[in-house]
């Protein structure tokens, strides 16, 4: 069985996190997996934001966050399911996944409509 590990988020330093975050494909991934909530699928995560990416390139995405402490990676059969560090990442950054959060359904919501009267 093929065990995967991810740093312990003591050694998780800021620069690496944003570093992270700063591609819009593995911003919006955290988002995704975020509103998921629980294990799932990699794959079917990121297929509920419309984004398309290869097999190999949603691994290097994948990847490149759990090294960053972000996400935690687990094997089951041929699948591997992955999970938000929520509370870690919280408990480390302060405010930081909660911003994304907010942020993120800020861009969501539809514009209200101004008076012009």
């Amino acid at each position: 069985m093929t065990e995967v590990t991810e740093p312990a988020i003591e050694t998780v330093t800021i620069d690496v996190v944003l570093s992270a975050l700063a591609d819009p494909v593995r911003l919006t991934f955290v988002r995704a997996l975020d509103a998921a909530g629980d294990w799932t699928c990699g794959s079917d995560v990121l297929s509920k934001t419309g984004i398309t990416i290869s097999k190999s390139t949603l691994s290097h995405h994948i990847k490149v966050l759990r090294d960053a402490g972000l996400i935690r990676t687990r094997v089951d059969g041929i699948r591997r399911l992955v999970t938000l560090r929520y509370d870690e990442v919280e408990r480390r950054f302060p405010g930081l996944l909660t911003m994304l959060r907010e942020h993120g359904l800020a861009r969501a919501a539809p514009e209200a409509p101004t008076s012009t009267a």
